[in-house]
């Protein structure tokens, strides 16, 4: 078995070609989208068509925003949320192409199963929206009962913070990890990153592949400042969304 996981792309076409192209560098034909394809960024088109190719994409709390009512949103990420909706509401006067992508958007599952390997967005206790930070090691109770939902091992992204955690309440960054994580019959969870809008502190895409037993995390260069050119060119995109970019935050 051997796939690449992907997540948190929010609609950055340029970090999303530069991942693909790694993907297929590697020869790997399998990829896994764990949601949130849109949101904050300015191709919300160009990467609900690029991921529709995906052997499995879950749907993210920004793609549910897209189809109903952000909830919880802070006040930039709900106008983007909003700015996003009419983009594939006019879809370029091309109505095959907006219902494709609506009725891609709204059968997109919470969450995926593997046997042992269980693939959501958030948490396995809430798919769509809890988030699991690495500070949580210190709140053992929340980690247990999300432990506890899980069989074996489970993939996730939504904080846009990559890494693993253990059963053991630990969490190892890739950098300490040296960018490589063997799998063992202890329980982990782990956060592929985000291909979209990294938070880490380093500004290049990240996904994960996982190869039987071995998950290696991968850095990925794209051109940052033409998406930031392109969230500064619309208005109803906050400048923040782009100059974060920059610095991976």
């Amino acid at each position: 078995m051997k796939l690449a996981l992907i997540s948190d792309i929010h609609s950055n076409l340029e970090s999303l070609e530069a991942v693909l192209d790694d993907i297929r560098e590697q020869q790997i034909t399998e990829v896994y989208c764990l949601g949130d394809v849109v949101g904050y960024g300015p191709n919300p088109r160009e990467c609900i068509d690029r991921v529709m190719d995906c052997r499995v994409c879950l749907l993210g709390n920004h793609d549910q925003g897209a189809l109903f009512d952000p909830e919880g949103f802070n006040s930039g990420a709900e106008r983007a949320i909003f700015w996003t909706r009419s983009q594939l509401e006019a879809s370029g006067g091309n109505s095959s192409d907006r219902h494709r992508r609506w009725d891609f958007l709204g059968e997109l599952p919470r969450n995926h199963q593997d046997g042992d390997l269980l693939f959501v967005h958030g948490s396995p206790r809430n798919p769509l929206n809890e988030y699991v930070f690495p500070e949580d090691i210190y709140n053992k109770r929340k980690l247990e009962k999300i432990f506890a939902l899980v069989r074996r091992h489970a993939f996730q992204g939504h904080t846009h913070v990559p890494g693993v955690f253990t059963e053991s309440c630990n969490f190892f960054s890739p950098e300490e990890l040296d960018y490589e994580y063997r799998l063992t019959e202890e329980k982990a969870m782990v956060n592929v990153g985000s291909v979209g809008q990294p938070r880490d502190g380093d500004p290049r895409a990240c996904y994960v592949v996982l190869e039987d037993d071995l998950v290696r995390f991968r850095r990925v260069e794209y051109p940052v400042e033409k998406t930031i050119e392109k969230i500064y060119a619309v208005p109803e995109l906050d400048n923040f969304l782009g100059d974060r970019l920059r610095d991976g935050r």
